[in-house]
């Protein structure tokens, strides 16, 4: 009996195998728009596919980002400046992708521009703060993925798009969980919209990477700021206490960040390039075996491991 279940497991995993590495004929051909490309998973994976010899369109925010982008890769590689916050922004670079493309159509969208701070408990935030990062991580999201969609159907193409462990649990405050929890929502509505096109749609949900937004002297000072300007008698209600308290699980969180980018860029290739994408790719430790798996529990285990 546990003979024939292993050869069964064995087989399964083979085919499991075997499927995803299927990777998609005439790479070259195909392009690809990538959103945050200045640092971070959107920088590595722009070099990333340029050296397997696709078209890159890479999307920066600042020039300084897409001229030292360019240093570091091939002439296929074209840059686009693009603040995903302003609909005029997308708009013109919608039509600088669709100029290209022309009736080839893109291939592949990979949403990855994203801000993760203020992070500090709700009740120090304002309106404002929560608005800040929900036009970044997921009306931007939004407002990309809508002006390239007639050119992503045209071929019949994919659409990554970067979540987070914290959009499976809200481990940390302010309005970069609920951006992403939105991300999702998004992400599992456009899949089943899409299915009937040809359209793909992959999630990518890394944990803790050593980018430009997951420093924790600089989340720390936001944290500070904030913690400054808040009324007195908001202070009294929480303590000084807590403060510190937050300030370590921010230490906590990015102690814990890796230095290995590929880890998240290859599940982003992987979804690119693989004839059968994943829906879902959990990038790294933490997110594998302990933020997802704690997901799926019930809501007292979560609240228990993730107490502060």
């Amino acid at each position: 009996m546990w003979l024939l279940f292993l050869v069964l497991l064995t087989l399964i995993l083979l085919y499991r195998w075997y499927r995803q590495s299927q990777i998609l004929e005439n790479l070259s051909d195909k392009y690809v728009f990538i959103t945050g490309c200045d640092t971070g998973f959107g920088r590595q994976l722009a070099k990333q596919l340029d050296h397997k010899g696709m078209k890159i369109l890479a999307a920066c925010l600042t020039e300084t980002g897409a001229k030292e982008l360019k240093k570091e890769t091939s002439s296929r590689l074209q840059t686009v400046i693009l603040n995903v916050t302003d609909s005029q922004s997308v708009s013109a670079a919608a039509k600088w992708v669709a100029d290209i493309v022309t009736d080839k159509g893109l291939w592949g969208l990979v949403n990855n521009a994203g801000i993760l701070t203020p992070v500090t408990p709700n009740e120090w935030l304002k309106r404002d703060d929560f608005r800040r990062i929900l036009d970044v991580n997921i009306l931007g999201m939004i407002d990309v993925t809508i002006n390239l969609l007639p050119l992503i159907r045209k071929s019949k193409g994919r659409i990554v798009n970067v979540s987070s462990i914290a959009g499976r649990l809200a481990f940390c405050s302010g309005g970069y969980s609920i951006s992403k929890f939105g991300v999702e929502a998004f992400s599992d509505n456009l899949r089943r919209e899409l299915k009937l096109f040809g359209v793909k749609v992959s999630i990518i949900a890394p944990d803790f990477f050593k980018t430009a937004i997951l420093n924790a002297t600089q989340i720390k000072e936001h944290v500070t700021n904030t913690w400054k300007k808040i009324p007195q008698k908001l202070k009294d209600a929480y303590g000084e206490q807590y403060y510190q308290n937050y300030c370590k699980f921010i230490d906590d969180i990015c102690s814990r960040s890796s230095t290995k980018l590929t880890v998240v860029t290859d599940c982003m290739e992987h979804a690119l390039t693989a004839v059968h994408p994943w829906t879902r790719y959990s990038a790294g430790p933490y997110a594998k075996f302990l933020y997802m798996p704690l997901s799926y529990l019930p809501t007292f285990v979560a609240d228990y491991m993730l107490r502060s």
